[in-house]
């Protein structure tokens, strides 16, 4: 792959994203001050907006590659990650830490599917589907809006949370449904 394949612009949104992690992170534990958490919401969205850029554009510029096909999920579920653990942490109670655990973990089960897959020569049979898109829609939008961490939204925050949970299940489900036949073979 050449270079200038490699850092097209989908490329640079996608490690854009990977190095606004840092960013999230920094602004979230800065001692309080006025706008803190609207402006950690504020490079939460920016990163989540480009997660719809990057693969917007690599489909119309035609500058599709495998580095970006690695990257852009894996960005991804870091970025999510991060801002999970960091409600985790403001909004310490049984109904964020549980959405969380659910999302990270089937994040994690889903892509050791889909590796698995991959190996078999089938990873088009749990390719993301329209569930999936909807999922991360809810999340990336519950994720910003508990970011704010403003009481009137905050409701608004664990209502899309719960949605995007409701969702990050079904999806899972179609993923482990489509793999079945392979996962209940023999060796």
């Amino acid at each position: 792959m050449t270079n200038k394949r490699l850092w097209n612009i989908p490329n640079i949104l996608t490690l854009m994203r990977v190095l606004l992690i840092p960013v999230l992170v920094f602004l979230a534990y800065l001692p309080e001050f006025p706008w803190q958490h609207w402006l950690t919401a504020m490079v939460f969205l920016l990163a989540a907006i480009t997660d719809w850029f990057d693969g917007y554009l690599a489909r119309i510029l035609d500058q599709t590659s495998a580095f970006g096909r690695f990257l852009d999920p894996v960005a991804d579920k870091l970025m999510v990650a991060a801002a999970l653990v960091i409600l985790v942490q403001s909004h310490h109670t049984i109904w964020m830490v549980m959405p969380a655990i659910v999302i990270i973990s089937r994040e994690i089960a889903i892509s050791a599917l889909r590796e698995w897959m991959a190996e078999l020569g089938k990873r088009a049979n749990v390719a993301v589907s329209h569930i999936g898109k909807w999922k991360t829609t809810a999340q990336m939008t519950a994720i910003t809006v508990l970011l704010v961490q403003h009481p009137t939204l905050n409701y608004l925050g664990y209502v899309l949370l719960y949605v995007a949970v409701v969702l990050t299940i079904w999806s899972m489900l179609i993923y482990l449904k489509a793999a079945w036949p392979d996962l209940s073979q023999s060796d």
